[in-house]
């Protein structure tokens, strides 16, 4: 069983192997604590599968909002306590690499999410020189990395537009996928090829939570 909440939407899934028996996806911005439970109990009445027949989980730590990301972990946390079954924590950008992956066609992909401030969370896929791990740069830093990849590879996320406007140039090097947030079917897949751990899955922060303590803002 797979779940994410770390972005713009809210997905879970319950696959076999490569066979995936039940899926659901809606996009949102906010509701994802509301959500979340009734998904995934209608993907396990849709697969027909018991919670005792789960035999291992995994979910999104990140990046993404503060509080999606927390959503998404805490019940499957619960879930890991209560099956006694491994939790897998997968990063978000390296799901919409997968999807988007999977849906051109392509070995490679780079996601790229809007962070604000001229700024985005980056991770690729299948580049040689690339940014394997999920990173917080400048866009115009992205824009210059981007420009050294060898092609063809896909684009995803919700910068993955302006980027393509930005380098048009480039295309078909460049291939704009559909893929703007995670999917939990994806999720689900890079999960199934990773060592479970005995430690505990944490979130991803790529940067510190604008909200502050009382006395920490001076």
């Amino acid at each position: 069983m797979a779940v994410d909440t770390a972005l713009g939407a809210c997905s879970a899934a319950i696959c076999a192997g490569s066979d995936v028996l039940a899926h659901r996806l809606v996009p949102m911005d906010r509701g994802h604590a509301e959500a979340l439970a009734p998904m995934v109990e209608a993907v396990m009445t849709e697969a027909k599968v018991e919670f005792a027949a789960v035999e291992r989980l995994a979910v999104t730590t990140g990046p993404g909002t503060f509080t999606g990301q927390r959503i998404g972990l805490a019940f499957m946390r619960g879930l890991r306590l209560a099956l006694e079954r491994p939790l897998i924590g997968v990063s978000s950008l390296a799901a919409m690499t997968k999807a988007a992956c999977a849906e051109t066609g392509l070995a490679q992909a780079v996601a790229l999410h809007d962070a604000r401030r001229e700024e985005v969370y980056i991770q690729s896929q299948g580049l040689k020189g690339g940014v394997s791990e999920p990173q917080l740069i400048g866009f115009a830093a992205a824009l210059d990395l981007l420009r050294q990849l060898e092609g063809p590879y896909a684009l995803a996320g919700t910068a993955a537009p302006r980027v393509l406007s930005e380098l048009a140039q480039m295309e078909p090097r460049i291939c704009l996928s559909t893929i703007r947030a995670p999917d939990a079917r994806f999720v689900a897949r890079l999960a199934s090829s990773m060592e479970p751990s005995d430690l505990p899955v944490k979130p991803l922060y790529l940067r510190p939570a604008d909200a502050r303590l009382p006395g920490q803002v001076r």
